[in-house]
């Protein structure tokens, strides 16, 4: 019987562990997506215990902690940190053959050197330790992130954002760039005029143009689009139900634009024309710039109403939705490469239902001028596990070329998410190793590994184009 979570965890055969330890373990890590909040990088926080980065924000967590019996005081409520990873601990017992088993295990691992199975039993012991260290300058922020080998961070943020810490963390000279996305999301959520009228004013406030009509809009949006790339953005993000791309004419999003702006309610034709139209020009500015274009798509948000109005968005009430994708996704795409205003795009699903869409849908416009132009995207949040990689890179393999994939992301809020990479490269030496094996693939395991490492890194990195160290150099001591 194998141990739990040794060296060769999830690597079946010889090949496969090959592949890993040889190849895969030690590259950088290129994270084009995730939720972090860059103002603790730009502090160089450190954190007081381990329920601080690990449970603050955390809505996998939380979700599982409240389907376990845990009161939502443990959660999101007044507890003491203690308290609540106490409770979390006494979960985790629970989430066996869920990915968060496999994930706070990891990281006890990998940031800590923490090998004990947490439960009740052991959470003082595990929690004191784990504290004791993030106390520790080796355990700042930054350090967190030198230490897991990230070379580039992307957030996700407003363009009304002021991205002042961005600025600091570059005036700092940290040495792993951590970019901003563009993600304009409320500046195309028309679904009540209050709440869109709002956004316009902090607009307003931003970039000091006043907006009376959809062109004094666009204009506002586009100078925060400027000033992103001026802060060194060159990847724009929307999370979308479904893409949006029906006909309208300039005059029509006009009126559309006069109605809401004047306070009436859109109706749902209105709604879909004027995100249409927004989505048009956010692709065209991106095009315009060279930057990368990600569409988040499928996910059935804020679905608990008594729980949003109480704790906001992003507290964990979401989940899949079944939206029809592929014919508003295929004319979206063919009207910007009809226009030759297709910038590098990369797609994601929330339903696995979708996977072969994704994966044929990305062949419909590759047209050879840069290689995997369009992307499907990583396995995303309720499929980053074991089951949805593994169907992610099997349809991906079937219908495209696995080969000029940009790999994994966290997708996530917490400093301690990067062995995520790390999971999904043993899933993918996994996969490979098996095929060798099995006299599918050729065992060239030279060929192979310079394959996985594209995946794990060079593709990304290239395909991106941003100035990174071609081979991982070496990590920065940290002292504990």
């Amino acid at each position: 019987m194998k141990k739990f979570l040794d060296e060769n965890f999830l690597l079946k055969t010889k090949t496969a562990q090959r592949l890993f330890h040889e190849y895969a373990k030690d590259m950088p890590i290129i994270d084009y997506h995730c939720h972090l909040p860059p103002q603790p990088i730009a502090e160089n926080s450190q954190f007081d215990n381990l329920s601080q980065p690990w449970l603050n924000g955390d809505h996998y967590k939380w979700r599982a902690m409240r389907t376990n019996g845990v009161p939502e005081a443990y959660c999101t409520g007044n507890k003491s940190d203690w308290e609540k990873f106490q409770k979390w601990a006494e979960t985790v017992p629970y989430t066996l053959r869920n990915p968060l088993y496999h994930w706070t295990h990891l990281e006890l691992q990998r940031y800590f050197d923490v090998y004990d199975i947490l439960n009740p039993d052991t959470a003082k012991k595990i929690y004191d330790e784990c504290s004791a260290k993030l106390q520790t300058p080796g355990y700042s922020v930054r350090n967190l992130l030198r230490k897991m080998k990230v070379k580039t961070v992307c957030t996700t943020d407003d363009p009304v954002d002021s991205l002042a810490y961005h600025r600091k963390i570059k005036d700092d000279g940290f040495e792993i760039p951590i970019l901003p996305a563009f993600r304009p999301d409320n500046a195309m959520n028309v679904s009540q005029a209050a709440t869109f009228n709002m956004y316009v004013k902090r607009l307003e406030a931003v970039t000091n143009i006043a907006v009376s009509s959809f062109d004094d809009f666009l204009y506002a949006l586009q100078n925060r689009h400027d000033f992103f790339a001026a802060m060194g953005c060159s990847v724009s993000d929307h999370g979308l139900e479904e893409m949006y791309s029906e006909d309208f004419t300039g005059s029509e999003i006009d009126t559309i634009f006069n109605k809401i702006h004047g306070g009436k309610e859109l109706n749902e034709t209105e709604q879909r024309k004027f995100r249409s139209a927004m989505l048009t020009h956010f692709a065209e500015w991106d095009w315009e710039k060279g930057w990368v274009q990600q569409f988040h798509l499928g996910a059935l948000r804020n679905n608990n109403s008594r729980m949003m109005q109480t704790l906001g968005a992003d507290t964990g009430w979401d989940s899949t939705g079944d939206f029809s994708q592929a014919r508003a996704l295929a004319k979206f795409l063919d009207k910007l490469d009809n226009n030759n205003k297709l910038a590098k795009t990369i797609l994601y699903n929330l339903n696995p239902a979708d996977n072969e869409l994704m994966a044929t849908m990305i062949g419909n416009f590759n047209d050879g001028s840069v290689a995997g132009k369009i992307q499907w995207g990583a396995a995303w949040w309720f499929l980053d596990q074991k089951d949805g990689m593994t169907k992610q890179v099997n349809a991906l393999s079937n219908m495209s070329l696995l080969s000029r994939f940009i790999g994994m992301l966290t997708d996530s809020r917490s400093f301690l998410s990067f062995p995520r990479h790390e999971y999904f490269r043993r899933i993918l030496c996994d996969l490979f190793g098996d095929e060798i094996e099995n006299g599918e693939l050729p065992n060239d395991t030279a060929w192979v590994g310079k394959l996985v490492q594209d995946i794990c890194y060079h593709n990304a990195k290239s395909y991106f184009n941003w100035q990174l160290d071609p081979k991982p150099g070496p990590v920065k001591k940290v002292t504990i």
